[in-house]
């Protein structure tokens, strides 16, 4: 009696670990999905994708060096990316990214993703974006992005 109630212990152990790790992959690819959307929509000039990935009030800030060289945090309206976005242009700007890492949890998640910037195909500037993303009814938002900007980029 005392084995089964440790084999079923075990089984039902393996059962949660297992649901866990299936829930931990579906939240992980859902907050890519997100994230990618965001730059369909930058590529794309698809002002609805921008707005479909974020929450209504999303904060934008990038950390880079000011003309001087200083390094300072400079704040972003999130609807004047809307409308540098929507307004048509010639120009062709694509980001590359690479998901680097991932932190969840039930309503919450943390993504670090090292880029390149690139402006009609040459290469513009290059950083890291760091995500604050949060579990709506709708599902995962984008609610802020931190990003630095380098011009020496390999």
């Amino acid at each position: 009696m005392k084995n089964t109630h440790y084999a079923l212990l075990v089984l039902c152990l393996f059962a949660t670990i297992t649901l866990h790790a299936q829930k931990e992959e579906k939240d992980e690819k859902a907050i890519k999905a997100v994230i990618n959307l965001f730059f369909e929509g930058l590529e794309h000039g698809d002002t609805i994708l921008l707005k479909k990935s974020c929450t209504s009030q999303p904060v934008m800030q990038t950390y880079m060096a000011d003309r001087d060289g200083k390094w300072q945090v400079f704040t972003e309206d999130f609807n004047e990316l809307i409308t540098f976005v929507g307004t048509p242009t010639k120009d062709k700007y694509d980001e590359k990214i690479e998901f680097e890492s991932i932190m969840s949890e039930a309503s919450l998640a943390s993504v670090w993703t090292p880029y390149k910037f690139y402006l009609n195909g040459k290469i513009s500037h290059c950083g890291t974006n760091s995500f604050q993303l949060v579990k709506t009814q709708e599902g995962w938002k984008i609610q802020y992005i931190l990003d630095t900007r380098r011009k020496a980029c390999k």
